[in-house]
């Protein structure tokens, strides 16, 4: 074997990538691992979790732009991670199981294998290498909140424990050790001169294409020349940037690939279809006092709702946030305050779906991103996120939150209607930065699955995708620790074959 073929090659040292990875060498495998950004290692500002918020917008972030939206607001930012460890090293480390009806719904939309009896033992797995702490950091305006929801008529929840697709309100859990985030990255591949030749690390790396050889992906290529893998390419680059390499690569919608003179390889037309996420609300109110400094991410109540009783699950998400979220509403022009908080309604189960398509045949251009927020034809995700801004007034109107809440600061209460309510909230609306579904999961006789149940990538040999564009459904909450499950049963099902 020379030195620049090795028995697999990982495309992303991200959430996924970075398990995949480390689950291979431990087999006895060697493993190529391509990252696009630097390591984390000895970085206090990516490692700390509390200093999450600077990085966004920074070296560490791909910052990635989006299409005008004639119902959204397209002016938000996507936040990707340029760094080892991908978005666990870069996210506030909301960490939740699957909802088993949403691991169902899988299973339904052609994800044989992937039911939550079958994949309980992969999140186990997860678990025993990746620590969950409580978010209750001890503040009381938090501890506020939670009675306030409660005396709104929702439970107290212990979230992965009580389940979490019900409603409810309960503080997070972290995935964390004490003041540091425990990514992938920390918990699967640190320290990183523990792989020896077992792992070589490519950071700082952009791979242009796959090369496929015969219907087989048989390497990468990258500026410095081809590296080969005699057995795999898994792909692991997120629900932008793996439809893109797939794309450049000559996978994917033939007449576009055709329009921007890439050779097709295999005609697959649901390559960056189907882009899905949780858009977000927000209302924020300026408060009596200044707030409690105990924090660990400043986003550490959750709390969930249904807008139908008759729901399986809770369609409805609100993330507080211990400051105001202004990032959007500010630059429309409402107000702000030193001291505040904020709601963020999000829609759990979008029905708005987006498309992820090549600028050129460059890659060092960015993709075009069209998320087609607010699209559906029922307007089931405009009806979530009014209802969610209504629900989110009571919350802040009961008598636990009577001392500290002192004006509601945007959409402000002069907006009642709910036309009124959804032209706010789409004007302003944010993401929870959780893009999924790109190249998604699906049975051998649907025409949009890009990979099987296995994660094989339909018409060439030798290739995966793991990460979250493999989604066939959103999950109704945040992603990063079932994107960790795809990477452990990735590895799983690539040993077993």
């Amino acid at each position: 074997m020379s030195a620049m073929e090795f028995d697999y090659v990982v495309v992303g040292g991200g959430t996924a990538g970075a398990i995949v990875a480390a689950r291979l060498a431990e087999a006895g495998q060697r493993v190529a691992l391509f990252e696009a950004g630097p390591s984390d290692v000895a970085k206090p500002q990516i490692l700390e979790l509390i200093q999450w918020p600077s990085l966004l917008e920074s070296e560490y972030d791909f910052d990635y732009r989006i299409e005008p939206q004639p119902r959204g607001n397209g002016a938000i930012r996507h936040a990707r991670a340029k760094v080892l460890g991908g978005c666990s090293s870069h996210n506030s480390c909301i960490a939740f199981y699957a909802p088993d009806y949403d691991l169902e719904q899988w299973v339904a939309a052609g994800a044989a294998g992937w039911s939550p009896d079958e994949v309980r033992q992969v999140f186990h797995r997860v678990r025993k290498k990746v620590n969950f702490d409580t978010a209750d950091a001890g503040n009381p305006f938090a501890h506020a909140v939670v009675a306030a929801a409660q005396q709104a008529g929702l439970p107290h929840l212990i979230f992965n424990i009580d389940g979490h697709h019900r409603p409810g309100v309960g503080f997070f859990d972290l995935n964390k050790r004490g003041s540091l985030r425990d990514s992938s990255s920390v918990a699967y591949l640190h320290p990183l001169s523990q792989w020896g030749s077992s792992i070589t690390f490519y950071l700082n790396q952009f791979i242009s294409r796959i090369l496929i050889e015969d219907g087989r992906a048989v390497g990468v290529e990258t500026a410095a020349g081809p590296v080969r893998a005699g057995k795999e390419v898994i792909v692991c680059c997120g629900a932008f940037d793996s439809p893109k390499l797939l794309m450049l690569s000559g996978i994917g919608p033939a007449e576009h690939l055709k329009a921007l003179g890439i050779e097709v390889q295999v005609d697959l037309p649901g390559v960056g279809e189907n882009l899905l996420d949780h858009p977000e609300g927000v209302v924020n109110w300026e408060i009596t006092q200044p707030m409690p400094p105990e924090a660990h991410n400043f986003w550490e109540v959750g709390i969930f709702e249904k807008t139908d009783p008759a729901l399986p699950a809770a369609d409805l998400m609100m993330h507080l946030g211990i400051q105001v979220f202004d990032m959007q509403t500010k630059p429309a022009g409402y107000p702000s305050a030193e001291h505040g908080f904020s709601l963020t309604p999000n829609v759990t189960r979008a029905k708005s779906q987006g498309t992820v398509r090549l600028r050129s045949n460059r890659p060092e251009d960015p993709p075009v991103i069209d998320f087609r927020y607010f699209t559906d034809p029922e307007g089931h995700d405009e009806r979530v996120m009014v209802a969610g801004v209504k629900r989110a007034r009571e919350i802040a109107a009961q008598p636990a939150l009577q001392n500290w809440v002192k004006r509601e600061l945007s959409p402000g209460p002069e907006v009642q209607s709910d036309a009124d309510i959804s032209e706010y909230v789409r004007r302003t609306a944010n993401t929870v930065y959780h893009p999924a579904g790109t190249c998604k999961m699906g049975s051998v006789d649907d025409p949009a699955a890009v990979v099987d149940p296995r994660l094989r990538v339909r018409g060439v040999k030798g290739l995966r995708v793991a990460d979250a564009s493999i989604f066939p459904t959103m999950i109704g909450v945040n992603p990063n620790i079932t994107i960790m499950m795809i990477g452990e049963r990735c590895a799983e099902m690539v040993l077993e074959e």
